[in-house]
């Protein structure tokens, strides 16, 4: 089942921003020698694994998000970033 996204109005101070969740989003951790990649609870069994920055656990990673049907994913960096699949 599709759930659409929502935003909620969050107060910072004096002045309101718009935070937009995605249900159907992972967290990604980005390091050098592996990333660690959170899912929803409801998705998976074991919902943060560690995959290695090796081209075969890269894609072993890609397939895990399809199967936990992650469709948005965003990551550490200096600037916010957001990925949509």
């Amino acid at each position: 089942m599709a759930m659409s996204n929502h935003n909620i109005s969050v107060r910072s101070g004096k002045s309101r921003q718009a935070l937009t969740i995605h249900p159907n989003a992972a967290g990604i951790d980005i390091g050098s020698p592996s990333h660690f990649v959170a899912v929803p609870p409801d998705r998976d069994d074991e919902p943060v694994r560690e995959f290695t920055s090796f081209t075969v656990d890269l894609n072993a990673l890609a397939d895990w998000l399809k199967d936990c049907d992650v469709d948005t994913v965003a990551t550490e960096s200096r600037r916010d970033t957001y990925l949509n699949c």
